[in-house]
């Protein structure tokens, strides 16, 4: 996601200062404008959680805002683990929002909690929202990002640019315009995430997104898991088998990890 710092405006920025005001943090108003004001009290947020103090509004003060009631047993040191090379501090502050996502899915229990964080693994090692890289499989030798995706009928793409604009995000690596919208109405966001993909990283939302596009398969998933066929429950989330040994890997370690009864209490 876009960095926020002094000097940006926009309905972001909005969002922010509303989210600061609500942890008692006072931005000076929530017009939109990132000013001195708004930065004192970003750097007294980041300073109260044990962040970086540098007044720049990245994924995990973002996070760390939308999360800070979000409790459960399903700690960050359970998780890191499962995460090999991922910063602490992104579990730290993005696990709290997945879990609220699955808590709000009716998904939070151990099974549904480890093809999360399997998901997760795959799709975005290092426990932070991202977008999908550039690569053969999704643009040609030479051409525009992203334009193998521009007239894929199958993801409802319509021509270019709906191939970059609707590429992966998030922690689901959700792609295509099809799945953009479908899911926006999933999570109570109308068309918003078709009028800006980019919100699909929002912390908050990424979440919502995991846990939405886990719901929609969720039967078939959780028959996979019971006869213990990793290949049939990536294949439901991923299409194939990408990411599959890591998937495996997060959720055979992280068994014995999570605990049986996942509590969850989202705030």
């Amino acid at each position: 996601m876009a960095i926020l710092n002094l000097g940006s405006t926009g309905p972001r920025v909005s969002t922010l200062q509303q989210l600061l005001q609500q942890r008692g943090f006072n931005p000076g108003g929530s017009a939109g404008q990132f000013d001195q004001a708004t930065d004192s009290a970003v750097r007294e947020f980041q300073a109260s959680v044990g962040l970086s103090v540098d007044g720049k509004v990245g994924a995990n003060t973002f996070a760390a805002l939308q999360a800070a009631s979000v409790k459960s047993n399903v700690t960050a040191d359970l998780v890191a683990p499962l995460f090999p090379g991922a910063p602490s501090a992104n579990v730290r502050f993005h696990l709290p929002l997945v879990l609220k996502g699955l808590s709000d899915a009716a998904l939070a229990d151990r099974s549904m909690v480890l093809m999360a964080l399997g998901t997760i693994r795959a799709e975005a090692g290092g426990f932070e929202p991202i977008d999908e890289g550039i690569s053969r499989f999704n643009t040609t030798a030479g051409g525009s990002p992203f334009n193998l995706y521009d007239h894929r009928t199958d993801l409802g793409n319509q021509g270019p640019p709906d191939g970059a604009s609707f590429k992966g995000r998030g922690f689901v690596q959700l792609t295509g315009r099809i799945n953009y919208a479908k899911f926006s109405a999933t999570i109570g966001l109308g068309d918003q995430l078709v009028q800006n993909p980019d919100l699909a990283n929002d912390p908050l939302i990424a979440g919502q997104l995991l846990a939405a596009f886990l719901k929609a398969s969720e039967d078939k998933i959780r028959a996979a898991l019971n006869a213990n066929d990793m290949a049939e429950a990536r294949r439901l989330v991923n299409g194939g088998s990408h990411g599959l040994a890591d998937f495996t890997d997060a959720f055979t370690r992280g068994f014995s990890r999570i605990p049986d009864a996942v509590q969850v209490q989202p705030g």
